[in-house]
């Protein structure tokens, strides 16, 4: 691979990579504190969620969803309401509002799947209507989730936003470290090894199979080499939360999701059916594919993220307003383009988009720490969107234009 090819393979990689020890210099290396670091994460939480069913949209044909961000309102509010005034078990709460956003999601897929409403129109209306039902249940008050002890918002909470801590393994090492004595969680150091060693072995075995069976397959070191940064980065990322509370549950939730749709999107029939049909959707119908059903499933599981994505906000925020979700879709958009999606569907990888959402979160991270005025965050934004989809259809010669 030349050098051309890499930088334009690796573009959004090494503009992360760059943006990172910019904001790491720029902010006299606060960036890189561990609480920092940890926060980066769970504050961007809800961002890594959307942005992988944003993908699925997207690839159906650059269409998108403009209704999450007032889904996370509509279902934040339904869960601090029946929190607050109906005492409901959490895990009750959970799964009724993963249904109530399922519900969403199957109503506004019906429309644009079967009936041919353009995306953009139904999920505006969307957009409106779940705001309009958020603040109508929130009864145009901010609704603050009960955090005593035993009560059922605070078991709520701890689904969320608690950190894992292994009795006898995170209480038994203390060292000097950021300018203080910090108690370790080796329990995220040793999850972090685990991963790094899981990586090589996956690596090997799949080097092992395609020898096999006579596959073209990249060279040893190139292959191992990503691998091994990759794995460095596991190490010290991990080593970081050891310092700060350990691995927070809220990273499960968020690797449970990426996870899922990575392996959907690239390893099952069911997720080439959206490549197929933002590529090609016409063809794609006459090959025997339910074009309909594919919107209908982007759609509903773009909204049961957005549920679940209502859940984590409303958890780390500890309450619900009317205002909750603004602007969400954007950040969910924007990380999808940032990170690689084509503006024109049919390409993109769940990967790519993780990539963006980080990218969009160090950014915002770095310029609260200076404390710049929020304005300038979607200055800075909105010129990161504008280049990356500059340079996808500037890059792919592509063109939104017949001839």
């Amino acid at each position: 691979m030349n050098v051309k090819s890499f930088i334009k393979k690796y573009t959004m990689v090494i503009a992360l990579v760059v943006v990172f020890i910019f904001f790491a210099i720029w902010t006299e290396q606060k960036l890189l504190l561990s609480q920092n670091l940890s926060n980066l994460l769970i504050q961007n939480s809800y961002v890594l969620v959307l942005a992988c069913g944003m993908l699925m949209c997207i690839l159906t044909g650059g269409n998108i969803d403009l209704s999450v961000g007032s889904t996370v309102c509509l279902i934040g509010a339904i869960a601090a309401q029946m929190l607050t005034k109906h005492n409901l078990n959490p895990i009750i709460v959970i799964l009724l509002c993963l249904v109530f956003s399922c519900l969403i999601g199957m109503w506004q897929g019906f429309w644009i799947g079967y009936v041919h409403i353009p995306p953009f129109i139904c999920t505006l209306a969307g957009m409106f209507l779940f705001r309009g039902f958020g603040r109508a249940i929130l009864e145009s008050k901010t609704i603050a989730i009960p955090q005593s002890e035993g009560s059922v918002g605070k078991k709520f909470l701890d689904i969320f936003t608690s950190y894992i801590d292994v009795p006898g393994l995170d209480h038994s090492w203390h060292i000097n470290a950021e300018g203080k004595d910090v108690e370790v969680r080796l329990s995220a150091l040793i999850l972090g090894i685990i991963i790094s060693v899981a990586l090589i072995a996956v690596t090997v075995l799949k080097r092992v199979k395609k020898a096999k069976k006579g596959y073209k397959q990249e060279s040893a070191i190139s292959q191992f080499g990503k691998v091994l940064v990759i794995d460095a980065l596991i190490l010290a990322y991990t080593w970081k939360l050891s310092l700060y509370k350990g691995i927070p549950v809220m990273a499960i939730w968020v690797l449970a999701v990426v996870g899922i749709y990575a392996f959907i999107t690239s390893k099952t029939a069911f997720g080439r059916h959206f490549y197929a049909v933002g590529g090609n959707e016409k063809a794609t119908k006459l090959s025997g594919i339910n074009t309909k059903m594919v919107y209908f499933m982007a759609y509903t599981s773009m909204s049961v993220l957005a549920g679940l994505s209502g859940l984590l906000v409303a958890a780390r925020v500890g309450s619900v307003n009317g205002d909750t979700g603004n602007s969400f879709e954007m950040d969910a958009i924007g990380s999808c383009f940032i990170g690689g999606a084509s503006a024109y569907g049919g390409s993109g990888t769940v990967g790519g988009v993780m990539v963006g959402a980080i990218l969009l979160g160090v950014i915002n991270q770095g310029m609260s720490i200076k404390g710049l005025d929020n304005n300038w965050q979607y200055v800075v934004k909105g010129g990161v969107l504008l280049v990356a989809v500059i340079f996808d259809v500037v890059s792919n010669k592509k063109t939104g234009k017949a001839g």
